[in-house]
């Protein structure tokens, strides 16, 4: 019920980029936006989503938004297909371009989604809102031993990130996921629109 409420208001945004209403799903690495992701995508009609593992790499872990706007963002502008270039984190090499038509709603996952740069060209930033030793904890079990390396690099990586340019006080709606499903609720932008969306939650009691 929550997620199809929130694809119904996303639908009825006025588009940001273009013709699209691009989305952002931020949040710590390990807070579940790439299921979130989904199943709004989904909700949606089957959505594009851009992953933003994607568009990092390793020498780039978070100074890839040069290429998100030129790849990706100025192409949608325009009305274009964009094209980008998915990353290999196991060969570290980028493969083929991959196209990005646009439509009527295209979600941007991964941490970073609400940085600077990118939310004057968003709709609405959605934030996991899962505390961030919690997150990672959770991203490590599900990681495993093999990543353990990376994720000693990535924490640090990601503590800078968002203590230069952080993201959850400008998110328009917070999300948090409970053993009933989502509770989605007014965030700290505060800025959710005519529509007025109001905390919704998945259990015995809907919404309030």
């Amino acid at each position: 019920m929550v997620i199809r409420a929130l694809a119904d208001l996303l639908r009825r945004l006025p588009p940001s980029c273009g013709t699209v209403r691009l989305v952002g799903v931020d949040g710590h690495a390990g807070s579940g936006k790439s299921t979130f992701a989904a199943e709004l995508a989904v909700a949606l009609g089957d959505a594009p989503v851009l992953r933003l593992d994607d568009v990092a790499s390793h020498e780039e872990l978070f100074s890839w938004d040069g290429r998100l706007l030129s790849e990706v963002v100025e192409p949608l502008e325009r009305g274009a297909t964009a094209r980008y270039f998915p990353y290999d984190w196991r060969t570290r090499r980028f493969g083929p371009a991959r196209a990005l038509p646009p439509a009527p709603v295209i979600l941007v996952e991964g941490v970073g989604a609400g940085r600077r740069a990118l939310r004057p060209h968003l709709a609405r930033l959605l934030w996991m809102d899962l505390p961030r030793e919690e997150a990672w904890a959770r991203g490590r079990s599900r990681d495993g031993e093999e990543q353990r390396e990376f994720w000693s690099g990535w924490v640090e990586a990601e503590r800078r990130h968002f203590a230069e340019d952080p993201s959850r006080p400008f998110a328009d709606l917070l999300v948090r996921q409970s053993a009933q499903g989502y509770e989605v609720l007014p965030g700290p932008a505060g800025s959710v629109g005519p529509d007025q969306f109001v905390t919704h939650r998945d259990g015995p009691s809907a919404m309030c």
